[in-house]
């Protein structure tokens, strides 16, 4: 039971009854009184009698809710998003309100935040049915306003599928075609929203261009773009390009980044790896992660840059912002798309590329680069930033040393072998399905040991490797990491293993207690680099007293 101004708020399951009886013959979901009225969403019967419901979770409560079903005769998952349910009254209302308010709201609107914005069109409307004499009932009001500001403020039909932290993706191929999203859990899944008209959905279109600053129409059909929020937003207008009409890809922004604990609660990696990522990042090796398309290979690279030393300045570079750091000397930038024609350089007037962003980072004096993806001339710069001894993470689509020297030798990037050997480490990252169903897993974690000039070859060292049979992770007996450390800082054997062991212990306890708060994460790393005797006592683990093996 929940409080919303002065009435109550369950969330109900309705029964099939008429359209606007629902809400009044509705049993509720949570135990307790039934309180006919006072339900501002019921939670509809299931589709089909076939189905099984798996989970029902709240995304904007008490307005909106998502349920996840199972179909055990066509073997499909079912996402549904369960908004307030209109009376005819209702809708008609809604309607006259988005109507009127387009001609009546005033440009100041438009500088306001969200918040600001949501507090601005409830005066609207609660005024506007003063000054007209319309009488709602409070839970009537609240479903009315719940639409104008969804679509107003909000996303429209998708913005429960935005704010569901368990949606990563959100794609629809066209007119009347149900849209799917990539779920956490239940990866890819049909939806219940559907754009039933091409005038909709194109208009979806342009104001998700607007949203992004860009403009999108007949003869500009294609919209790359990023919402304030940073949704990466990939679409195209009508039906010049998508024979089935207007289509968009929402590829959601986080704003809680992946973290190293995540890393290991996942299976994507073990407690000792993550130490040695530690290690890597605190030595300023560079790192490069390979994988395929989803295989998770930004959220491993941001799981390892929270490892950076808080004192380095960081500099970001990406298409569309998607790495997220708490480090306060940190500059991010974002590519940028121009106008026009291409010129002789084959970039638009305006335009602001990876190359321009690598570049100019250069001159910014930064620790370390972190590099979204290389996929262009921008590479050259990357190494040649390594050779000068800049630490530089990044990711490329690669499913193995071999091949990620291949695209970096050929078009479009062309670097030289040579230049190669300035990289010290290369995780490769897999999407895999296993008895768990599809995981991700960091398949090989490698070094770059050195350049055979006969052969021509690099020179790897495999530090860690996923067993598949096990599920499991293996050492793989030597770390030239260790060495470099141990001479650089004059450690003995054991002393370079009681190190290692002692980072093991601190990610151990921030495993044991789900510390997945990048925030709350780094404030222990940082602390551990200022002081990690304070931090060894507080986690309750003392000092080893033997050092243990690696």
């Amino acid at each position: 039971m929940t409080a919303t101004g002065s009435f109550r708020v369950k969330i109900p399951r309705a029964t099939p009854t008429a359209e606007g009886a629902a809400l009044e013959a509705s049993r509720p979901l949570e135990t307790g009184t039934d309180v006919p009225g006072t339900f501002i969403t019921a939670i509809p019967p299931l589709p089909e009698e076939t189905m099984r419901e798996l989970e029902v979770s709240p995304v904007n409560p008490p307005y909106s809710y998502s349920r996840v079903s199972y179909n055990d005769r066509s073997k499909e998952y079912l996402y549904e998003v369960i908004e307030p349910q209109l009376t005819v009254h209702e809708k008609g209302l809604v309607a006259h309100l988005k109507s009127t308010l387009n001609q009546i709201l005033g440009s100041e609107s438009g500088n306001l935040s969200t918040t600001d914005k949501r507090s601005y069109l409830r005066g609207e409307v609660e005024e506007y049915f003063r000054s007209r004499g319309v009488t709602l009932s409070p839970l009537s009001t609240e479903r009315v306003v719940y639409y104008v500001l969804r679509d107003f403020v909000g996303y429209g039909p998708v913005d429960a599928l935005i704010l569901d932290p368990e949606v990563e993706d959100i794609s629809c191929d066209g007119v009347d075609v149900p849209l799917f999203i990539f779920h956490g859990k239940y990866e890819s899944v049909k939806t219940n929203v559907v754009f039933a008209d091409e005038e909709s959905l194109n208009s979806f279109i342009v104001m998700l261009g607007q949203r992004c600053g860009k403009s999108v129409s007949v003869s500009a059909p294609i919209l790359d773009g990023t919402t304030p929020e940073g949704h990466r937003v990939q679409a195209t207008y009508g039906r010049e390009v998508t024979t089935r009409g207007a289509s968009f890809t929402i590829r959601r922004f986080k704003e809680r980044p992946f973290t190293p604990v995540d890393l290991v609660l996942m299976g994507s990696a073990n407690e000792e790896m993550v130490a040695y990522f530690w290690l890597a990042a605190e030595q300023g090796e560079s790192v490069i992660i390979c994988g395929g398309p989803a295989a998770g290979k930004t959220s491993t690279l941001n799981a390892i840059a929270l490892f950076i030393p808080p004192t380095s300045k960081i500099v970001s570079i990406e298409d569309t912002r998607e790495v997220n750091l708490p480090h306060e000397n940190w500059i991010p930038g974002a590519t940028r798309t121009g106008t026009g024609d291409r010129g002789p350089d084959g970039k638009t007037a305006g335009e602001v590329d990876m190359f321009d962003l690598v570049r100019a980072a250069l001159r910014q004096r930064p620790n370390y680069i972190i590099v979204g993806e290389v996929r262009g001339r921008e590479t050259y710069t990357m190494f040649q930033a390594m050779a000068t001894g800049h630490t530089t993470y990044s990711t490329m689509h690669a499913d193995s040393v071999k091949s990620m020297v291949n695209r970096l030798e050929n078009p479009p990037i062309n670097t030289p072998r040579i230049l190669l050997s300035a990289l010290n480490n290369v995780i490769i990252q897999i999407q895999a399905r296993t008895e768990k169903g599809v995981v991700r897993r960091l398949k090989q974690v490698l070094e770059i040991v050195g350049f055979e000039p006969e052969t021509n070859e690099l020179i790897t060292n495999t530090v860690y490797e996923w067993d598949p049979s096990t599920d499991g992770f293996v050492f793989k007996g030597h770390s030239f990491l260790f060495d470099k450390i141990t001479e650089l800082k004059n450690f003995t054997t054991e002393e370079m293993d009681a190190e290692f062991q002692r980072r093991v212990d601190v990610i151990k306890y921030l495993v044991r207690n789900k510390i997945t708060d990048y925030r709350q994460l780094w404030k222990t790393v940082a602390q551990y680099y200022k002081d990690p005797t304070e931090v060894m006592a507080r986690i309750q683990l003392p000092l080893p007293s033997s050092p243990p093996g690696v």
